[in-house]
């Protein structure tokens, strides 16, 4: 079974309303003021999936700037969970800068079957990762309800891309170093901070980080796989497609197509999402 630890669905409110998301929040002007910008809901997901051969995918949410566009797409997730609980597996979004009910809604959101936090976007949301006393409850709560963090990070160098922001390994490394026992998931390989392993201080900070191939094709070269295998293991690595912003079967082929051993493909395309979400069978 393939599982896929990222993407993105929205209710279908916000798909026939898009223009008035585009207005509303900063976030959701950058990511989809484009007209070709994908968005897709719960169901549109589960026929991609049963198409190209993905058994279960983890829906995230986005950076949004305001509590009250968390709790609507907040809501959106938890039920599509709910109607497909084999399937789906949710992460939620908050917004710290109201942070009481920021806490207040991941104690929801956990009560209601989520699994983590994501994706965050600590540059549209302006967050400070290195404020203790911002971040410190936050993590309090996640690992009270055994909840897994997952941020978008992006690289310092290279193309510019929609969405790519200013969440670099210098931005995140402070936070992760300081909390070594939370589970995080570093999007889009990280934004380069696998190649930082090779220095054994960052080696043993990132112990408990993973990285996901989420747009991969659009970003670097298909020897990626095998140079970030040899820098943190094939067991750091989780398959992730970004759909709809590509098309699930294009990044299973192209980690199929990889010259790595079956045995990691197998580690990247499930075993290692399995073991981080406590699927059995």
């Amino acid at each position: 079974m393939i599982i896929d630890f990222h993407t993105h669905i929205f209710p279908p409110q916000i798909k026939k309303n898009r223009s008035r998301y585009i207005d509303s929040d900063p976030c959701f002007a950058i990511l989809y003021s484009d007209p070709k910008a994908k968005l897709v809901t719960a169901d549109e997901l589960i026929s991609s999936m049963d198409r190209d051969g993905v058994g279960i995918s983890v829906i995230l949410n986005i950076g949004w700037t305001t509590h009250e566009l968390c709790l609507e797409t907040n809501d959106y997730i938890l039920e599509s969970i709910s109607r497909y609980p084999k399937r789906l597996v949710g992460f939620c979004s908050v917004q710290l800068q109201s942070p009481e009910a920021a806490l207040k809604e991941i104690e929801r959101c956990a009560d209601g079957g989520i699994k983590g936090i994501g994706e965050l976007r600590p540059d549209m949301q302006l967050l400070d990762m290195s404020d203790e006393q911002l971040m410190n409850p936050l993590v309090d709560v996640m690992k009270k309800h055994n909840l897994i963090l997952l941020t978008h990070t992006s690289e310092p160098v290279g193309h510019i891309y929609p969405g790519k922001g200013a969440v670099t390994p210098e931005v995140l490394y402070p936070f992760i170093a300081n909390n070594p026992e939370l589970p995080i998931i570093c999007s889009h390989w990280g934004g380069g901070l696998p190649f930082y392993a090779l220095m054994p201080e960052v080696k043993q900070a990132i112990s408990n980080v993973y990285f996901d191939t989420a747009a991969s094709p659009l970003l670097y070269s298909p020897e990626i796989y095998e140079q970030v295998v040899q820098l943190v293991g094939a067991d750091k690595i989780l398959f992730g497609s970004d759909y709809p912003l590509l098309e699930q079967e294009r990044c299973i082929k192209e980690i199929e197509a990889s010259n790595l051993p079956e045995a990691s493909k197998k580690l990247i395309l499930s075993g290692n999402a399995r073991k981080l979400l406590g699927i059995n069978g």
